[in-house]
């Protein structure tokens, strides 16, 4: 049987989709689904959902600063992501290792790739928006850097991130992480749940 298909959006930007990435194994696992990664700028997203990251838009919300930090403890505790650090450069601009992503894609390294470039920002605390420091850590994780660096500027990788971002906006995301389930969107670390349980439901049909 065909394993059903979970598409993830994402962005090495957000903290939330970097700890989707590390329990979607969890979820493949139990329910039998495949997750298909989406490269998308989150930061184009965000201008045509006229949308802003919740760091900018809770500034001057401290109690929900503060509720959303006890909440990122659970989820670290429930799932025991001790690796997590908060990157000191957040925010940091992700448009080049987004087109690396891409360019990983094409050069068929892609999930060694997002597994390196996650681990860079959130738990190696690097400021993945300098390229000497993409090349060195790209190179410490065993990838070409040079090859996937000289392929991001490529045409047709750059095309295919903006329109990922915007086929992500006309099906209706606004941040990252999001889910599709067939056409079902799902959006947060925290409807993972929810995830999995519409793939068990749609399975049972």
């Amino acid at each position: 049987m065909t394993p059903m298909t979970v598409q993830f959006l994402f962005d090495f930007g957000s903290p939330n989709a970097y700890l989707s990435h590390k329990i979607i194994p969890e979820i493949e696992a139990r329910s039998g689904a495949k997750f298909e990664y989406v490269p998308i700028l989150l930061g184009g997203l965000f201008k045509l959902a006229n949308n802003r990251s919740p760091a900018e838009a809770n500034a001057e919300i401290p109690t929900k600063r503060a509720y959303e930090l006890l909440e990122l403890k659970r989820f670290i505790a429930k799932y025991g992501l001790t690796d997590f650090r908060r990157n000191p450069h957040f925010p940091v601009n992700t448009l080049q290792i987004m087109r690396g992503a891409v360019a990983a894609q094409s050069l068929g390294c892609f999930e060694r790739y997002v597994d390196a470039v996650f681990t860079c920002m959130w738990e190696r605390e690097k400021k993945m928006d300098q390229p000497e420091v993409i090349a060195a850590e790209l190179t410490a994780a065993g990838l070409d850097a040079a090859a996937l660096m000289g392929a991001s500027q490529e045409p047709e990788n750059k095309s295919r991130l903006l329109v990922n971002t915007q086929d992500a906006y006309a099906r209706g995301a606004f941040g990252s992480p999001t889910f599709f389930v067939g056409n079902e969107i799902f959006f947060g670390k925290d409807r993972l749940r929810d995830v999995e349980e519409e793939v068990c439901r749609v399975r049972k049909i």
